[in-house]
C-alpha cells in the first residue's frame, strides 16, 4: 500500500497519536478522560479530519468480536454468582505448604482461571484473595502479586477467549478454537512453570516460612485484635463483579467502603495466626465453630435448622436445593459453551448463546447481572477499531511492514527472532490489540507465501508474543494494572507494586518465557 498525501498522513497520525497517549496514560494530566473515551476521541478526530469517510469508520466495527466479548463478559458474572471465584479462593488456600508451595499454587490458579474467563477478569476477582493470604502467612505480597499477573497473562494465551488480542486473531483468522487451543498450549503450559521458577528463584530467600499449623484447615484466622475474627469463609466470600476492567479502578475507594458495609473485615495490620477453637465471646457475640454468631438470648439457626420454628428448615433445605441446582445448570451451561467452541460453532454466537441460557434460566430481571458488563470496555473496541483503521489507511504500517518484512520472515530462527522483538516492542509502546490490529493481515499473509501451516503458526506466533509482552513491564497489559490498582486501593491489605520492582521480574521473564513458548510453537 502506497503512502498517502502528506496532510492525510499528518492528520492520520495526529489522531492516532490522541489514541495511543490515552490509551497507555488515560489519566495524562493535560486531558484525563481515560481510555474510553480516548478511544472515542481518536475515532471521531480520524472522521472530522477527513481521513476515513463515516461508512468506512461503521465498517471498521468488527461487531463478531464485540459479541465474543459480550458474551464472556455475560457468563462470567453468571459464574460468579455461582460462586466458581470462591472455589478458585478456596483451592488457592486448602493445605498450604508454606510460601513456595502458595506461590506455585497461585501461578496455576491463575493460568488456568485466565485461559477460561480472561485474564482481566481473573485478576480483577483473585488479587483481594492473593493479598489476603499473603498477610495471612506472613509473606511479601510482591511475588504474589507478580505471580498473579505474570501467569494471568501467560495462561490466557492458551484459548481465543482468553484475552481481546486473542479474540481478534481467532475471528481474523479463521482457525477454529481447537486448533488454536492445541496449537498454542504446549508453549501456555512450559511457560507457566518457566515463569514460576523465575519466580521461585528470585524471591526464593522471601518465601521461608509462612507454614500454616498443622490440621489442614484452608485459611487459618487472623485478627488485628483479640475481639476480631476473620473465619475461613471470609477468605473466601468476597463478592466482585468479574467483567468489570480495569477502567472501573477509580471507583474502587467507594466501592470498598460499600463492601466495608457488606461485612467484610477491617483492617488487619498485624496478622496473627490463631487456633479456631475455642473462641471466646467478644462483646456479647459468640463466634461459634460452625462460622454462626448470635447474641446473648437470641436463637442461633445453625445450617438451616431453627429450633423454634421448624418451618424454616423445611424452607432453608428447599432454598439450598435450588440454588445447588441453579449453579450446577451454570457449570452445565458453561461447559456446553466450552464444547461448542471447541466443535468449531461460530465462537461468538455460541458465548451469545450460552449468555442468553444463563439469562432465561435465573428466571428474573437480567438488570443487575448486565450492569457488571464493562460497556465502556466495548466503547473502546469501537473507538480502537476505528482508530487503528484509519492509521491503517495512512499507509505507515504498510511501510513499516515492508522494510522489516525481509527480517521477520518465519521459515528461519532468525527471522522469527526479529518478529517476537518487533511484537514484544510495539506491543509495550502501542499495546498489544492495537499492535494485532496493525500487524495481524500483513504477518499471516507474509507466512501464507511460505506455506498454509506457515499462515496458522504465524498467527500463534502473534497471539502468544503479544501477550507474553503484557509482562515486560507494569504498563504493558491491562491484567498488570489491574492487579496494581486494586493492590493499591484495597483499604485492608494495601499494597504499592511500583513500575521498577515489576520491571526487575518482568524483563528477564518475559524473554525467557517468550524464546521457549516459540521453539514450541514452531511445529510446521
Amino acid at each position: 500500500m502506497a503512502m498517502e498525501p502528506v496532510l492525510k498522513v499528518v492528520l492520520g497520525s495526529a489522531a492516532f497519536a490522541v489514541f495511543w497517549v490515552l490509551a497507555v496514560f488515560p489519566a495524562v494530566p493535560f486531558l484525563p478522560i481515560g481510555r474510553t473515551a480516548g478511544s472515542l476521541l481518536g475515532a471521531m478526530l480520524m472522521v472530522l479530519l477527513g481521513v476515513m469517510s463515516a461508512d468506512e469508520a461503521y465498517a471498521a466495527v468488527d461487531l463478531p468480536i464485540l459479541g465474543l466479548l459480550f458474551g464472556t463478559m455475560v457468563v462470567s458474572v453468571y459464574l460468579e454468582r455461582a460462586d466458581m471465584f470462591r472455589h478458585l479462593g478456596r483451592l488457592l488456600s486448602w493445605r498450604s505448604q508454606g510460601g513456595r508451595d502458595l506461590l506455585v499454587r497461585t501461578c496455576a490458579v491463575s493460568a488456568l482461571s485466565s485461559a477460561l474467563f480472561t485474564n482481566d477478569t481473573c485478576c480483577v476477582v483473585l488479587t483481594e484473595f492473593i493479598l489476603k493470604i499473603a498477610r495471612q502467612n506472613n509473606l511479601p505480597p510482591r511475588p504474589f502479586l507478580l505471580a498473579l499477573a505474570s501467569s494471568a497473562n501467560i495462561g490466557s494465551a492458551a484459548t481465543p477467549i482468553g484475552n481481546p488480542q486473542n479474540l481478534v486473531i481467532a475471528v481474523q483468522s479463521g482457525i477454529s478454537f481447537g486448533q488454536f487451543v492445541f496449537g498454542i498450549l504446549p508453549a501456555t503450559l512450559v511457560g507457566s512453570v518457566v515463569n514460576a521458577a523465575v519466580l521461585l528463584a528470585l524471591y526464593w530467600n522471601q518465601l521461608d516460612g509462612g507454614c500454616k499449623p498443622a490440621g489442614g484447615r484452608g485459611a487459618e484466622e487472623v485478627v488485628a485484635v483479640p475481639t476480631e475474627v476473620v473465619e475461613e469463609e471470609d477468605v473466601t466470600s468476597h463478592r466482585f463483579s468479574p467483567a468489570t476492567m480495569s477502567h472501573l479502578l477509580r471507583r474502587g475507594s467507594q466501592q470498598q467502603r460499600q463492601q466495608g458495609a457488606a461485612g467484610y473485615d477491617e483492617a488487619v495490620p498485624v496478622p496473627v495466626v490463631v487456633h479456631q477453637d475455642p473462641v471466646k465471646p467478644a462483646n456479647g457475640v459468640h463466634h461459634r465453630k460452625n462460622g454462626t454468631t448470635t447474641a446473648p438470648g437470641a436463637a442461633a439457626v445453625v445450617n438451616g435448622k431453627d429450633p423454634v420454628n421448624p418451618l424454616h428448615e423445611d424452607d432453608a433445605d428447599a432454598d439450598d436445593w435450588n440454588s445447588k441446582a441453579w449453579k450446577t445448570c451454570v457449570y452445565v451451561i458453561t461447559l456446553g459453551m466450552l464444547v461448542a467452541l471447541l466443535l468449531g460453532l461460530n465462537m461468538s454466537w455460541s458465548a451469545i448463546t450460552a449468555a442468553l441460557a444463563l439469562i432465561v434460566l435465573d428466571f428474573k430481571d437480567a438488570r443487575p447481572c448486565l450492569e457488571k458488563v464493562s460497556y465502556p470496555l466495548l466503547l473502546f473496541f469501537c473507538g480502537m477499531f476505528i482508530t487503528v483503521d484509519g492509521f491503517n489507511k495512512t499507509g505507515i504500517p504498510s511501510a513499516f511492514w515492508e522494510f522489516m518484512e525481509p527480517y521477520a520472515r518465519i521459515d528461519t530462527p532468525t527471522g522469527t527472532a526479529v518478529l517476537a522483538a518487533v511484537i514484544l516492542l510495539l506491543s509495550n509502546v502501542a499495546s498489544n490489540v492495537p499492535t494485532v490490529l496493525l500487524l495481524g493481515a500483513r504477518v499471516a499473509a507474509s507466512a501464507a507465501a511460505i506455506s498454509p501451516a506457515a499462515e496458522t503458526n504465524a498467527w500463534l506466533i502473534l497471539a502468544w508474543t503479544s501477550t507474553v509482552a503484557g509482562n515486560l513491564s507494569l504498563l504493558g497489559s491491562a491484567a498488570n494494572l489491574i492487579v496494581c490498582e486494586q493492590a493499591r486501593r484495597s483499604q485492608q491489605y494495601g499494597y504499592t507494586l511500583s513500575f521498577f520492582s515489576h520491571l526487575q521480574f518482568g524483563f528477564p521473564a518475559t524473554l525467557v518465557v517468550t524464546g521457549t513458548g516459540l521453539l514450541l510453537i514452531r511445529t510446521y
